[in-house]
């Protein structure tokens, strides 16, 4: 699927509408904006976590892969289910099920290393895994804003299988990230 971007300043949005994947025109805080402008905004925590996994390949390589995966949801949010059949014979690029097996092949893999949890771990340790802290509870929040999307209107509900199992991948990595540091901080429930 080739793109090509011809001019970045357009000014369509300039009154806070903006162009969905269909060519509707809808308002910038429209829940579905909302929902692919978050997908948007995880995607650049995690390039923040790539500028410290550069000499970590195994973790860049899987972040690589998921900036990729994210792109694609992006394209599949930002195009409402009820348009690919409005649009003869053109298809849309649809979340699949290979990116979330492969997220769950890989949280299975850095999990069997890691020692079990014995309590709730607190967001922090390396610049690394706290970066990744943070982009998993950006994709909670989009995770929220599709669930509620779904809720109004028809969504590819591989969509938030992604999404769900990207949280879970970015926990994983944080430990895997943290492993041999000595600075995985978990709760102390009452604790100061």
């Amino acid at each position: 699927m080739a793109v090509r971007i011809d001019r970045v300043v357009t000014r369509g949005g300039d009154l806070g509408e903006t162009s969905l994947g269909d060519g509707a025109r809808v308002s910038k805080n429209a829940l579905r904006v909302e929902s692919f402008g978050t997908v948007d905004e995880a995607n650049a925590a995690i390039g923040l976590i790539r500028l410290h996994t550069t000499d970590r390949p195994d973790a860049d390589g899987m972040l690589a892969r998921i900036q990729n995966d994210l792109f694609d949801l992006g394209a599949d949010l930002c195009t409402p289910e009820a348009a690919e059949g409005a649009e003869a014979g053109r298809s849309r690029l649809r979340m699949g099920e290979a990116p979330i097996a492969r997220l769950e092949a890989e949280v299975a893999a850095m999990n069997a290393v890691l020692p079990p949890l014995t309590s709730f771990v607190l967001p922090g340790g390396t610049p690394a895994a706290a970066q990744a802290h943070l982009a998993r509870t950006i994709v909670r929040r989009a995770e929220r804003l599709v669930v509620a999307l779904a809720a109004a209107e028809p969504v590819n509900p591989l969509a938030l299988r992604f999404l769900n199992r990207l949280s879970d991948h970015l926990f994983v990595l944080s430990r895997h990230l943290n492993a041999g540091s000595g600075r995985e901080v978990v709760w102390v429930p009452g604790g100061r």
